[in-house]
C-alpha cells in the first residue's frame, strides 16, 4: 500500500482512553490548522439510531478533528454486539476485509493531510481468522502510538505490546499515559521511567485524569493541556508533525 501520512493509535489492553486520546490529538492539530483526518476501522458495540448503526468512538474522533459528514470511511465497520471484532462480526454474518479497510484509507488520504486511525482494543486483537490488529496496522503501513494506563501492572502491559509491535515488524513511535491521577502513588510515579527505559519506546506524553463523565469535555481540556505542555512538540515531531 503507498505511504500514507498518519498514525495508527492501539492500546495496552481495552479501556486504557485510546478513544480519548486519539480525539485529543485530533482536536489539538486542528487547533493548530492541520487538516486532519480520522478513522475506527472497526466499532464493536455499536449503538442503533434511526435504523442505522452508530459508532461512538468514530463520531468523537471526527469531532475532535471538527468533520461533519457522514461517509462511511470513517467507520468503514460497524456491529452491533459488545464483543471482540471478529466472534461480532460472525454473529452478525459479517467478514471484515482489510481491502475494505485500505480503500477507506486511501481515500482519506486523498482528503487529508495527516490521518489518525484508532484499532480495537490491543494489537493481538481478533479480526478475521488469523489476522488481528497488529496486522492491520502492517497492512496499512502506519507506525504505532501506544496508550497505556498509569497504575501497577502498566509496565508489564507496555512492554509486552511493544516487544509484540517489534516482533511482528511494527514501528512504535512512543507510548502515551492516560487518566494520570491527581494524587499518584508509588506505582505511578514509577511507571514512565520504568516503561522508557525496558520497552524500547519513549513516553511521549501523560494525559491527566479529566474529571468529567463527557467525553467531548474530556477532549477539550485535554487539547488545552496538550497546548501548554512543552512536550508536546516533542510528541508531534515524533509522529510525523
Amino acid at each position: 500500500m503507498k505511504n500514507i501520512n498518519g498514525i495508527f493509535i492501539t492500546g495496552t489492553d481495552t479501556g486504557v482512553g485510546k478513544t480519548i486520546v486519539a480525539a485529543t490529538l485530533a482536536r489539538h492539530l486542528k487547533n493548530l490548522g492541520v487538516n486532519v483526518g480520522v478513522m475506527k476501522p472497526v466499532t464493536s458495540g455499536c449503538r442503533e439510531v434511526d435504523g442505522r448503526l452508530v459508532s461512538d468512538d468514530a463520531d468523537l474522533l471526527k469531532w475532535g478533528a471538527g468533520i461533519d459528514d457522514d461517509d462511511n470511511a470513517f467507520a468503514p465497520y460497524l456491529l452491533r454486539a459488545p464483543l471482540a471484532p471478529s466472534v461480532a462480526a460472525a454473529k452478525e454474518g459479517v467478514r471484515i476485509e482489510f481491502a475494505r479497510i485500505t480503500e477507506a484509507c486511501k481515500k482519506l488520504a486523498e482528503r487529508f493531510d495527516f490521518l489518525i486511525i484508532e484499532g480495537a482494543g490491543g494489537l493481538m486483537v481478533p479480526l478475521n481468522g488469523g489476522l488481528l490488529i497488529a496486522d492491520l496496522a502492517k497492512e496499512l503501513g502506519l507506525p504505532l502510538l501506544v496508550v497505556a494506563r498509569p497504575d501497577m501492572g502498566t509496565v508489564n502491559h507496555t512492554c509486552l505490546t511493544t516487544f509484540c509491535a517489534r516482533q511482528m515488524g511494527l514501528e512504535v513511535k512512543g507510548i502515551v499515559i492516560n487518566n494520570w491521577p491527581d494524587q499518584p502513588g508509588e506505582a505511578e510515579l514509577s511507571a514512565p521511567h520504568m516503561i522508557s527505559s525496558l520497552s524500547g519506546a519513549p513516553v511521549l506524553g501523560i494525559f491527566p485524569h479529566i474529571d468529567s463523565g463527557d467525553p467531548k469535555e474530556q477532549v477539550t481540556e485535554l487539547a488545552l493541556h496538550l497546548s501548554q505542555e512543552p512536550a508536546t512538540r516533542i510528541l508531534l515531531r515524533e509522529i510525523g508533525l
